[in-house]
């Protein structure tokens, strides 16, 4: 029963809402049974995933639940290695104008960041995590966003954030001018990171 449930979660990337697990003979019974057996989870109204042994990426709920979203702030500086803390909550950053209740879900523990939208769609570059595409911040959307909130940012995580961004052969100067500008950090910008670049 088990194999045949994960790859009817699987055929539909690990996150199936109500109506599709009728459609594939999972009536309410059914689903109460599995639910209480553990077999599957309630991410949020309607919305299940599959809770077996090998599970379980959050990236399929993510990408789900919030097409719209865009991988910023901690979560961004775990995936380019800027950080060794690995984030509580996945960060999320959405146009202010975002239903702000289709956030409060169980898990995955998601933190919004309600982005003006003149902003928000500075730096989305797409990126692959656990085999799924995702949108993320670039590295100098990134740099310029923990500037921007640098007082909410423990004081390690900061520092060593940005000595890890100047060490980055990947690092592009230019772009990180250019998006100074647009998120009003250029000051913040040329007094930390003048230095270095």
């Amino acid at each position: 029963m088990s194999d045949s449930l994960k790859t009817v979660f699987d055929r539909y990337g690990g996150l199936m809402r109500t109506a599709e697990l009728k459609k594939e003979g999972f009536y309410y019974k059914k689903i109460q049974r599995l639910l209480e057996e553990g077999e599957i989870e309630q991410v949020r109204r309607g919305y299940y995933q599959y809770s077996g042994e090998d599970s379980f990426s959050d990236i399929p709920t993510i990408t789900t639940l919030f097409p719209d979203g865009v991988i910023c702030m901690e979560s961004a500086l775990d995936y380019y290695g800027y950080t060794d803390r690995t984030p509580a909550a996945w960060h999320l950053a959405v146009d202010n104008k975002s239903t702000r209740t289709r956030f409060y879900i169980d898990y995955p523990i998601v933190k919004p960041h309600f982005i003006r939208s003149d902003r928000y769609q500075v730096g989305i570059e797409e990126a692959e995590i656990d085999g799924k595409p995702v949108k993320i911040y670039n590295r100098e959307r990134t740099i310029c966003d923990l500037l921007l909130h640098r007082n909410k940012v423990d004081g390690e995580v900061f520092n060593i954030a940005i000595q890890r961004y100047v060490q980055d052969p990947k690092k592009v100067e230019g772009r990180l001018m250019k998006y100074a500008k647009l998120l009003h950090v250029e000051k913040k910008v040329r007094e930390i990171l003048g230095v270095w670049l």
